[in-house]
């Protein structure tokens, strides 16, 4: 049995906060359950073209594609009825919308831009996917675009509503590159990449001796 003492850390919950500007209202979608591991790959920008001295050159910050893996589970909701009736009624179904939504335009636009196409307008609003801020604990906040999302709805209800599934998700980082500074997660973006440098300067003179005095510079 898991230790109720008082003074056990509390667990951060990992989750994703999206916005559909320029609502500041937001959508936050919390882990029920942390992903088991993260996975990251991360590529460099090469800038083309130069002779050899440029070699070194870099058209921007690596591109990064973020995995997981996440468990949702009704279980814990549906052994309270009398406190979950959302989940009694629905299901995992709200969560799942949540999720889904991180990949769809706002549904507001979409509306008024099908009315004006039906009226003969020739003016159409953009429509934009919301921005998606990946809460990996307090170190890691990043700007994120929903590459891809893969539901494995596991479990039915008596009404077929999903009471366990899991789901893939692929994320890429938005940098300074892919935003604009008129963008609040341009400046999510800049803040996490302020906290690298502070975290790879903690790094500095870890067990580096032996390395140092075989430099040849």
């Amino acid at each position: 049995m898991v230790s109720e003492f008082p003074g056990r850390p509390r667990l951060t919950k990992g989750g994703l906060v999206a916005y559909q500007l320029p609502e500041l209202v937001p959508t936050i979608i919390v882990f029920q359950y942390n992903p088991d591991e993260v996975r990251r790959a991360l590529s460099s920008r090469g800038a083309s073209g130069g002779g050899a001295g440029d070699r070194l050159r870099t058209n921007g910050p690596p591109e990064e594609t973020i995995s997981m893996s996440i468990e949702i589970d009704a279980a814990d909701q549906l052994e309270v009825p009398s406190e979950n009736a959302v989940a009694v009624s629905n299901g995992l179904h709200p969560v799942i919308a949540a999720l889904e939504g991180l990949l769809y335009p706002s549904y507001p636009i979409v509306v008024a831009n099908q009315v004006a196409s039906l009226a003969g307008a020739g003016f159409i609003l953009a429509e934009q996917a919301p921005l998606a801020l990946l809460v990996w604990g307090p170190k890691r906040v990043l700007p994120v675009q929903v590459q891809s999302l893969s539901i494995n709805e596991q479990a039915f209800d008596q009404q077929l509503n999903p009471i366990r599934a899991s789901a893939d998700l692929s994320l890429k980082v938005l940098t300074y590159r892919d935003l604009d500074p008129s963008n609040p997660g341009y400046w999510v973006y800049m803040a996490s990449f302020t906290q690298k440098e502070v975290m790879a300067a903690l790094n500095i003179g870890q067990g580096s001796g032996d390395i140092t005095r075989l430099l040849p510079v």
